[in-house]
């Protein structure tokens, strides 16, 4: 049983060897754009401008033995620091990239191609780290400080220590502002989350606060009807029935205030889902424009605010929009709501999210359009009737259908 054991564990060690190597260091450039929820191998493609190493030859004295020689040495080694940049934790990874400047300065006296190895060590020295970038310009200058000496000892014409620098400067300083911004987005999306996690927090807060002062009383209220009915008991006194009724209407008051507390924490509310359609918009680089939604009734508000969710969630999705409105208007007895959007516009199949809308708005015997814009983009119209008593409340809030803010909320 040991020797037949024995080829199946030596066979399972290269494997474990090729896993390990293939696993990204939780700080790394792959674990990082697998976070962002990228393809882990979204920068390789980078390893088409390696094609150069094989294009060189052509404006030089060709193909020969030598190169193909220096070429199966170096290429495989050029593919294997490439993958640890991007693999292995970011104080490592740079040691990678100065692999590859290293060996295309060792490279230079006998392997024109040698050149795209140090192009990519300049530029990978920079996606593997997080730094300043004057740091990184330093850095940048004197490598090919070092790099023009190399080949000016080496004989290469005047014309190759011109645009060789002058190409690793450009791609790595552009390399440089991309880095930058992505740094800045992912910022940008850690702030968004934490808004997003206070508002939950003090959301949960207000709810336990609520309920504090709603049961609080009531349930002290209870105890003492009860213990004092127990005491009536004890002597007999017809009195601990009435305590006891008390007791249980107080208990039904009770639950009734819950019920309607319940569905009020259930109902969305609508200047809550207006902010948080403008954080999902801003994500997809659309401005969306409103003002505070006016006074209305809880169950109209519940079926606005999931229309809109509904509706900005089509936006960023399908319109490719550059802004966004919503807009409330107060006619008569009734509600109306727009959602406007500049992008390409037109709905031919309504589906399961634009049918659910209809049946909420169905329910409140209101009217849904969903029409496409003469200048582009789509609207949405929603209509609801109002109740009587509501009717004074929300005159007094409405807002002009044709007053919108350029500032937001």
């Amino acid at each position: 049983m040991i020797g037949r054991d024995r080829p199946r564990l030596e066979s399972a060690v290269p494997s474990n060897w090729l896993a390990n190597a293939l696993r990204p260091a939780p700080d790394s450039a792959v674990a990082e754009n697998l976070r962002l929820g990228k393809s882990g191998w979204s920068d390789y493609v980078h390893l088409l401008w390696t094609s150069w190493v094989f294009l060189t030859p052509l404006f030089g004295p060709g193909y020969t033995l030598r190169w193909a020689l220096l070429t199966l040495a170096s290429y495989p080694l050029f593919l294997w620091l490439y993958s640890r940049t991007l693999l292995s934790s970011r104080h490592h990874a740079p040691r990678y990239a100065m692999g590859m400047v290293a060996m295309s300065l060792v490279l230079v006296p006998w392997y024109p191609s040698g050149i795209s190895y140090f192009i990519f060590g300049c530029v990978m020295l920079r996606v593997c780290r997080n730094g300043r970038t004057w740091v990184y310009v330093v850095q940048l200058l004197a490598l090919n400080a070092v790099f023009v000496t190399t080949t000016h000892l080496s004989g290469w014409p005047w014309q190759t220590l011109v645009w060789i620098p002058f190409m690793s400067l450009v791609i790595g300083l552009v390399v440089n502002v991309e880095t930058l911004n992505k740094e800045r987005d992912a910022q940008l999306q850690l702030s968004q989350e934490e808004v997003r996690r206070l508002a939950a927090t003090a959301e949960r807060e207000r709810i336990g606060r609520d309920l504090h002062d709603l049961l609080g009383h009531t349930l002290s209220l209870i105890t003492l009807k009860l213990e004092l009915s127990r005491k009536l008991y004890d002597r007999g006194d017809a009195r601990a029935r009435l305590e006891i009724g008390e007791a249980e209407e107080v208990a039904r008051q009770a639950l009734a205030q819950v019920r309607s507390a319940v569905t009020g924490i259930r109902a969305s509310d609508l200047a809550a889902e207006l902010a948080s359609a403008r954080l999902l918009l801003e994500c997809q680089q659309v401005h969306l424009e409103y003002l505070p939604p006016p006074a209305m009734p809880v169950d109209v508000e519940r079926a606005l605010a999931l229309v809109l969710r509904e509706a900005v969630t089509n936006i960023a999705r399908h319109a490719r929009a550059t802004t966004a409105q919503v807009r409330f208007e107060r006619d008569g007895n009734e509600l109306a709501m727009q959602v406007r959007d500049d992008g390409r516009g037109g709905v031919h199949t309504e589906g399961n999210g634009l049918i659910g809308m209809r049946e909420r708005i169905d329910a409140l015997r209101g009217t849904l359009q969903v029409k496409a814009l003469p200048q582009g983009g789509t609207c949405i119209a929603v209509r609801v009737p109002l109740p009587p008593e509501a009717t004074a409340v929300a005159m007094a809030a409405a807002v002009p259908l044709d007053a919108v803010s350029k500032e937001g909320t």
